[in-house]
């Protein structure tokens, strides 16, 4: 059994459970993780949990320290420097003519690596920018082709809750999200009212897809001819929640009758 917490890496990275050592770490927390090469540097996500081996679906790697003041000196150095190489990049994307976007950059933490952020309609011979760049930065570059939903978690934005993106805070992964989802919850099939800023359907669209599931069990469909103590009647609305129907009679008069 281990202690671990989740730890979202740099700005954009994915989000890993990694072990504490038996360190306590809050929920907010900037620390210096063990990385595939080197160290890099993350914020922490969730409090303290334990987990089993079996439970493991990758090795766990560790978190090195909390990020001290010359780490937190170090992250925004890198920041700042993540803004040269993105105006450096779009430059030689425009030499070299090539149909992408370029969304973001950042530096790992002990600066041996930079990764780059583009969306692109198809894909992309990028293998002379990678040399470019190589020779431009002397470090090791990686290029990473995202979507729409990535490049909304990167920049982030608020969405028509106004709250900040589900993506950008708190989600680990994009889960599918359909249609049926929202005509399960009776909602207006119009693509501005259930898309996100990504232009896809809001994830928070499944959110409570198998609650309304759950409650739409034996309820009637909208059309459906229904007899109440009025008389028989046709449904043209349904609450899942108080679990009750709107009835319309011929004469055009209308009740809500509840659902046992």
């Amino acid at each position: 059994m281990y202690e671990v917490i989740q730890v979202r890496l740099r700005e954009a990275g994915k989000i890993t459970y990694f072990s504490t050592g038996g360190v306590k770490f809050k929920v907010g927390d900037h620390v210096i993780v063990e990385a595939d090469r080197g160290m890099d540097y993350g914020q922490v996500l969730s409090e303290t949990e334990a987990i089993l081996d079996s439970d493991l679906e990758e090795p766990l790697k560790k978190v090195v320290r909390k990020a001290n003041l010359w780490d937190l000196q170090q992250i925004e150095k890198n920041k700042k420097k993540s803004r040269e190489v993105i105006n450096t990049c779009s430059k030689k994307i425009q030499d070299r003519k090539l149909q992408m976007k370029l969304i973001d950059a950042e530096f790992s933490f002990d600066r041996s690596k930079i990764i780059f952020y583009f969306t692109a309609d198809g894909r992309v011979d990028f293998r002379d920018l990678v040399k470019d760049l190589a020779n431009a930065f002397k470090t090791r570059i990686e290029l990473k082709q995202i979507g729409v939903r990535d490049e909304a978690k990167i920049l982030g934005g608020l969405g028509p809750c106004g709250r900040a993106l589900c993506c950008a805070t708190y989600l680990k992964d994009f889960e599918p999200v359909t249609i049926k989802m929202a005509k399960e919850q009776n909602l207006p099939l119009n693509p501005t009212k259930i898309s996100g800023l990504c232009g896809r359907l809001m994830c928070c669209l499944g959110y409570e897809y198998k609650t309304y599931k759950d409650l739409m069990k034996g309820m009637p469909k909208e059309g459906e001819i229904v007899k109440t103590e009025k008389g028989n009647g046709k449904v043209i609305g349904i609450n899942a929640i108080k679990r009750s129907v709107t009835v319309e009679f011929e004469d055009g008069s209308q009740i809500e009758v509840p659902q046992k």
